[in-house]
């Protein structure tokens, strides 16, 4: 169980840092472009671990991972699957890369990171049957009012078609509901089958939805051109392997070994990692006192809400 929380620690520091690195990287490509050389890297990684099962066959034949791995998904799966694709990444990373790209890396941080984990807790009150008590239903309330301010700043006007910043929090938050439903389907699938033929047919499918929105969104040149930019490629790598293939990995473990709610209250921290990150980097935000304020009530809704998991 011990080991289950370090990795869980290792995770959200390597998402935290990872806003900062896209905010940096939104500079030479657009989001979509980003997001697709994230998913090659992660699909060829899986590629070559692959490879090197195959390659090593007879050494794992009495291995547990082994067995796992030839589990097989049916139809339902599969149908789940492809909507973990669309949430957990396609749809998921064009959204929080453009909206890091509009209003900087610490609010969607924030959004993903404090209103997913009040979003999951709720979708498992109706998808896996765990109990609604009178400290959730207080959490919740606290929780919505938090949120008021984490997403408004204390300022509805943010929210309105008139705001500069109007496109980046409707995109940011997106981002929370999105991951919750990701987060909801894929607990129903790892509960009985294997966290890396999940992450790697999810990484696939991933690829080939970014792939035809990179085209219809006319980036296929500045994708093409910036290939063997030293930065991106460092870039990818990070995202890839790091965020994706070792990050997901260690969330899709802990999903199946913790509760819903315990997992998610690991994201309470990430965004006051992005945050430090940010300042220590000097990256430009569109953060007030506010939205930490209604981040810190938000973060004591979802301990509260967590208090009896």
């Amino acid at each position: 169980m011990l080991l289950i929380y370090i990795l869980l620690l290792l995770m959200i520091v390597i998402w935290g840092f990872s806003f900062i690195l896209v905010d940096i990287t939104v500079d030479y490509i657009p989001p979509l472009s980003i997001a697709l050389y994230r998913f090659i890297v992660a699909s060829l990684s899986f590629l070559i671990i692959d490879i090197y099962l195959k390659l090593n066959k007879k050494k794992r034949t009495n291995n547990a991972l082994e067995k796992e791995d030839h589990t097989k998904f049916s139809k339902n799966d599969w149908t789940l699957i492809v909507i973990a694709s669309f949430t957990g990444i396609s749809l998921f990373f064009f959204a929080q890369y453009t909206a890091i790209s509009l209003i900087g890396p610490s609010l969607p941080a924030l959004f993903v990171c404090l209103l997913a984990p009040v979003i999951i807790t709720l979708l498992a009150l109706i998808f896996f049957n765990e109990k609604l008590t009178k400290l959730k239903i207080i959490g919740f309330i606290i929780a919505s009012i938090g949120g008021f301010f984490l997403v408004t700043g204390g300022n509805v006007e943010n929210l309105t078609l008139q705001s500069p910043t109007f496109i980046g929090y409707i995109l940011a938050l997106s981002t929370p509901l999105l991951w919750a439903v990701y987060a909801t389907v894929t607990k129903k699938i790892t509960k009985k089958k294997s966290n890396i033929k999940l992450l790697k047919y999810t990484a696939y499918l991933g690829t080939v939805e970014l792939f035809i929105f990179v085209i219809i969104n006319g980036e296929l040149n500045i994708f093409i051109l910036n290939f063997f930019n030293i930065m991106i490629l460092l870039c990818a790598l990070y995202l890839g392997v790091g965020c994706y293939v070792i990050g997901y990995y260690i969330w899709q473990y802990s999903q199946k070994n913790l509760k819903s709610a315990k997992v998610a209250s690991f994201l309470y921290v990430e965004p006051f990692l992005t945050l430090f990150f940010s300042f220590i980097f000097q990256r430009s935000e569109v953060i007030v006192v506010w939205n930490i304020i209604g981040g810190i009530i938000v973060l004591i809704a979802v301990i509260i809400i967590n208090y009896e998991s």
